[in-house]
């Protein structure tokens, strides 16, 4: 990208008490520069360009990296301060991915209370930002529905109705604790990590067979005996439920949830995509100082991952064992071999070109039609792969590092850009106070890592922060943090040029990020406060 100035004359005219004068002042014409795109041809095929576009003030990136950016604290009687920050920064327009958060304190008849269920969700949307703004407003719901009804004696109603729309505001169906009791938690269902493994993945795979087949029972509603019996596809084009119901099912979202268990110390992380989570765990050493171990807890699902493509493989006819993954991606296509949605990969072809006809093409939106290589569906599952981790909770361990772990969610427009070891040098340098610009080949002195559980690579460019260059230690928030050192952090030039390049331009240079931090700090024993989670107070239920 190369950048030029411009001069231009400005006049201005002042006359006071006498003949006029003309001052003429001169400006700097905003900055531009240039980059190649893709874009049409004078006959209509795509071609290589060079576009100049402006080159934005630092200020107005500035007030970009925080425009989505929240942070929330969360005081509990044990003593512990839970704080978590998200924070996005759109490529697409508008962006498609989304987030969503929700707190619950145990309801005071359980026996394991005091403690809270906290859950977190980044989605990661594609083809449209339907199907990822539709999970962040019922995954969780979903989720917390099944994991709470295994304490619970009543029976959810059935998902053909719409569970996930009907959640009940008591949940959990034990006995109160007796008065002065100091016993520990009873070995309650929710506590066992098996079972609330698979409510999880109960949860997602029936969620997505809600949104598949929607559309379906709204064609069935309004297809009459005599209709059936011709075989005719009536319009329903303009049926306040076509789009509504289309739209999630046939564009297509990862999602990535973590679930800390407070009073039973557990942590679970489910990913359908390739979504990533990334945990920092303090490690003290015989110095008196410490590092950062690096925990990838999750593997991205993609088709560069040898596990999915053995499964994907494994799922479908021999014949098909060089087509079901072809470059990496579902049938060429699509890159996650799990998402939600995605239609395309899950509807059988008569089906797709049945729903088509009734709901979109009156519409002027035709679906795009299935793959080529399409032949034995599904090829995409919404089926999530779940880890399970026991919390360091109420560590007695003396450090000076208040934080003894946090854990890093980003939809993969983040890794693209950062490596794990980067992003938790980065948050680790935040929780100890740095400011400032760091070269970057100084961080790892001042922020030691070290390796943990590491995960699969699933995308094929990786793109590596080389040492020279710095880092920049400026933002309040620390998912903001992570955003702005994923573009160019310290290197102001680097990162207005990036930053500048406007929709749809900028998808080719990057993708939409979102990214939640969460992590504890040992408090004081005092009387729980009330924080607020997207703009809405806590409340003790769903």
């Amino acid at each position: 990208m190369s950048l030029r100035r411009a001069w231009r004359p400005l006049a201005a005219v002042a006359a006071v008490g006498g003949p006029a004068y003309v001052y003429y002042q001169y400006r700097t014409k905003q900055e531009t520069f240039e980059i190649t795109v893709k874009a049409r041809g004078a006959d209509g095929k795509p071609e290589m360009q060079t576009r100049t576009f402006p080159l934005l003030p630092l200020k107005v990136l500035e007030a970009r990296l925080q425009q989505n950016a929240n942070a929330n604290t969360h005081h509990r009687p044990d003593g512990l301060v839970w704080k978590h920050t998200t924070a996005s920064l759109a490529s697409n327009d508008p962006i498609e991915d989304a987030n969503a958060n929700v707190i619950v304190t145990r309801d005071e008849t359980d026996p394991a209370a005091p403690g809270d269920f906290l859950f977190f969700t980044v989605m990661d949307g594609h083809g449209g930002y339907e199907t990822s703004q539709l999970l962040s407003k019922v995954l969780i719901k979903a989720v917390a529905a099944k994991i709470f009804a295994l304490n619970s004696s009543k029976h959810m109603p059935s998902p053909t109705v719409g569970w996930f729309s009907g959640l009940k505001t008591s949940l959990w169906g034990s006995s109160p604790t007796p008065a002065g009791s100091t016993s520990p938690p009873q070995a309650t269902p929710d506590a066992d990590p098996t079972r609330v493994s698979g409510a999880i993945e109960e949860a997602f795979v029936e969620l997505d067979q809600e949104i598949l087949n929607a559309p379906l029972r709204v064609l069935a509603a309004n297809v009459d005996e005599e209709t059936r019996k011709k075989g005719i596809t009536p319009d329903l084009s303009k049926h306040p439920l076509a789009l509504k119901t289309m739209h999630p099912a046939i564009s297509g979202s990862c999602a990535l949830m973590a679930v800390f268990d407070t009073i039973h110390r557990n942590l679970y992380v489910a990913v359908t995509g390739d979504s990533r989570a990334v945990a920092g765990v303090w490690e003290p050493t015989d110095d008196g100082k410490g590092s950062w171990r690096v925990e990838v807890l999750t593997e991205d699902q993609t088709g560069r991952n040898p596990s999915e493509l053995a499964r994907m493989r494994s799922e479908h006819p021999k014949e098909e064992e060089n087509d079901v993954i072809r470059n990496g991606r579902v049938l060429g296509g699509l890159e996650p071999c799990r998402a939600f949605g995605d239609a395309r990969y899950k509807w059988p072809r008569i089906v797709q070109e049945t729903l088509n006809q009734a709901f979109l093409v009156g519409n002027g939106t035709p679906m795009r039609p299935a793959p080529s290589l399409f032949k034995t569906p599904p090829y995409v599952t919404s089926r999530p792969e779940i880890t399970h981790r026991t919390l360091p909770l109420g560590s007695s361990q003396e450090s000076s590092q208040k934080a003894k772990y946090f854990l890093v969610m980003a939809t993969d427009g983040l890794w693209d850009e950062l490596s794990n070891d980067d992003v938790v040098s980065l948050v680790g340098g935040y929780l100890q106070g740095l400011k400032g610009p760091v070269p970057k080949s100084k961080l790892p002195d001042l922020v030691p890592v070290s390796s943990g559980t590491e995960g699969v690579e699933g995308k094929r460019e990786k793109k590596s922060n080389k040492v020279e260059g710095s880092w920049a230690f400026a933002d309040e928030n620390a998912s903001a943090h992570l955003i702005r050192n994923a573009f160019g952090g310290g290197d102001e030039a680097i990162l207005r040029r990036r930053l500048s390049i406007p929709a749809p331009w900028s998808r080719r240079y990057r993708d939409d990020v979102t990214v939640t931090v969460v992590w504890w700090e040992e408090g004081s024993e005092s009387r729980p406060q009330v924080s607020r989670v997207n703009g809405e107070q806590l409340k003790a239920r769903l």
